[in-house]
């Protein structure tokens, strides 16, 4: 199933639909600020598997990032930052970022495994901004390769993404034509903060 959201003035009926479907625990995949990606309330465990099996990784393995509305959330979810990570969150966000971080309880440890960092991300994304506020509460995502792996390759075009995965997922969300370069990742769980991946976020004056 696909429905159209218009990216920049998302009709809350719509955003309605797609949040009463994360609450029961479905799967969707939704534009971002950078590539189109797979979605999940992260209180559902049995979407959380769903999405695994998707994209064809195990649920220990899974190198996942959660999505917020803003940098007070995030803080929320991680352990307490300096200063200098504060600035840099609050300089970049929203935008094209993922930020690693160390995470606090209030991640379900099923996410964590053994790992003690997660990727958090602020999209500049008002159609992911409407799902977010009115689910009250981030999301869990994995951006949508064309192999539905980890390759470097996008899909782009939300009718061509529900022809391929709109069978095993419960809605695909079209936002208009997705990017095809993920965001930049920074590491911040090290002391200075290490560029990891550099993406379309730009890193000038950042690091």
């Amino acid at each position: 199933m696909i429905t159209t959201i218009h990216p920049d003035n998302p009709d809350p009926r719509s955003v309605a639909k797609v949040t009463e479907i994360l609450t029961k625990g479905g799967v969707v995949i939704i534009p971002t600020d950078t590539v189109y990606a797979i979605a999940c309330d992260p209180r559902h465990h049995d979407a959380y598997e769903k999405m695994c099996r998707i994209v064809g990784v195990k649920p220990n393995k899974a190198m996942f990032s959660f999505l917020f509305g803003g940098l007070e959330e995030i803080s929320n979810y991680t352990r307490p930052f300096s200063r200098s990570v504060f600035r840099l969150l609050k300089s970049s966000i929203p935008g094209p970022y993922t930020f690693i971080l160390e995470t606090s309880s209030r991640v379900p440890s099923v996410f964590k495994a053994k790992r003690k960092t997660i990727g958090y991300r602020v999209p500049a994304n008002n159609i992911v901004q409407s799902l977010i506020h009115e689910l009250d509460g981030p999301l869990v995502t994995t951006s949508l390769h064309q192999d539905g792996g980890y390759d470097d390759e996008y899909m782009t075009d939300p009718f061509e993404i529900n022809e391929k995965w709109g069978n095993v997922v419960d809605v695909v969300v079209d936002g208009g034509y997705g990017g095809q370069i993920a965001s930049t990742v920074i590491d911040c769980s090290v002391d200075p903060p290490e560029l990891i991946r550099e993406g379309a976020g730009a890193i000038e004056g950042l690091l």
